[in-house]
């Protein structure tokens, strides 16, 4: 997913430290964390009753700055989903965005010496989600929502937590990697292990820049379709002046060529290479059903809907279909809409889609009009 801006700061970026030596996060890997820090943002006024809430899930390498606070502040990565008459309308939602548990953008990130490689998995980010909730005194969310790697998130809080909201909505979503998005996230991550900075990821400040910089380039190109690039780039000569410094790791003359050159530029400039690995490798970790899950055990299932892009070759509709065809082995109905009107690809989610942005709209809306008893409640009935 295509974020590129400095990690957020600033006054709307709030951390809090969540568990303690007593109560500890103990993560999927064995390992415990006594304490978490998580930078959060939030958008709009938690009403009287607290039962507006929407938690926010983001991708790969996002962070807590999902939109603009008000017209002075910096863009954010979703402003054409969240903001004042838009679809998740913070005149009416308050909105909950965090950076996940092993980013680079605030949250804990940092892990006992000598053990750089430790893992998480989307079930921990959940976790520190799900703790953060509660401390900011909401007890049930209105809607989870998330696209791509937010997706996983939001799907593995519907499967083993789905009373914590009213509704879920995955967008470009998928409950686990193909064979094909392994390999993609193999060469990412070979590109920055070869790095003669790695350093086996004990690294020095800087670290392997040129190795973050191709796997950049790499997973960019399953961001954007074919068509996208050809319309933007077709094999368009690089514009005068637009050379970056010899140590570039591309520098032929196509524009493409600069394109790439230029998205790996912004990230090494606000990502971390072990944050990198490890996010991917949570990634290629999560199988959503492939573990026991808490929906037979519901007394009333959330409303779930399915959002995907014909020309996502990242997660294409096919991940949704998947997804769809478990959750109705397991008695939930979960409704799917594809969109065929934007080519640009997998990021489309981030874009002006109108389709996108309208059944986010609806959904919200029709929260709570008529709940879905689970087969197991009307069985005993």
């Amino acid at each position: 997913m295509t974020i590129d801006r400095p990690a957020p700061v600033g006054p709307y970026v709030a951390h809090r430290r969540l568990f303690s030596a007593d109560r500890p996060l103990h993560l999927t890997s064995g390992l415990t964390l006594p304490q978490v820090r998580v930078a959060h943002e939030t958008y709009g006024e938690l009403n009287a009753a607290r039962d507006n809430a929407v938690f926010v899930c983001h991708a790969l390498t996002g962070d807590s700055h999902v939109a603009r606070h008000n017209r002075d502040d910096d863009p954010g990565w979703w402003d054409v989903m969240i903001g004042p008459g838009r679809p998740i309308d913070t005149d009416h939602y308050f909105v909950i965005c965090a950076n996940v548990l092993g980013g680079c953008a605030g949250t804990t990130a940092a892990w006992p010496s000598g053990t750089p490689h430790t893992a998480v998995d989307i079930a921990d980010m959940v976790a520190v989600h799900r703790a953060l909730v509660s401390s900011l005194g909401v007890s049930r969310l209105r809607a989870v929502v998330g696209g791509s790697v937010g997706g996983m998130q939001t799907l593995e809080w519907l499967l083993r937590h789905p009373a914590d909201a009213d509704g879920y909505f995955l967008a470009a979503a998928s409950s686990r990697q193909s064979a094909d998005n392994l390999a993609w996230n193999a060469i990412a991550r070979a590109a920055i292990r070869s790095d003669p900075e790695f350093l086996d990821g004990r690294y020095a400040p800087g670290g392997p820049r040129r190795g973050l910089g191709i796997a950049r380039m790499i997973a960019h190109l399953t961001y954007l379709s074919e068509a996208s690039l050809q319309r933007k780039f077709g094999r368009d000569g690089r514009r005068p002046g637009t050379r970056f410094h010899p140590s570039a790791v591309v520098q032929g003359d196509f524009a493409v060529e600069s394109y790439l050159e230029h998205q790996a530029d912004k990230f090494i400039r606000r990502f971390d290479a072990n944050s990198y690995l490890r996010l991917m490798s949570a990634m290629d970790r999560f199988d959503a059903f492939s573990r026991p899950d808490a929906l037979a055990t519901a007394d009333v299932l959330p409303q779930v809907r399915l959002f995907s892009f014909t020309q996502d070759r990242l997660y294409g509709p096919e991940h949704s279909h998947r997804i769809q065809a478990e959750l109705a082995a397991r008695g939930v109905p979960a409704r799917h809409e594809q969109d065929e009107t934007c080519d640009v690809g997998h990021d489309a989610f981030l874009l002006d889609v109108p389709p996108f942005l309208d059944a986010v709209a609806e959904f919200l809306r029709g929260l709570g009009a008529a709940p879905h008893l689970s087969p197991r409640t009307l069985t005993t009935r």
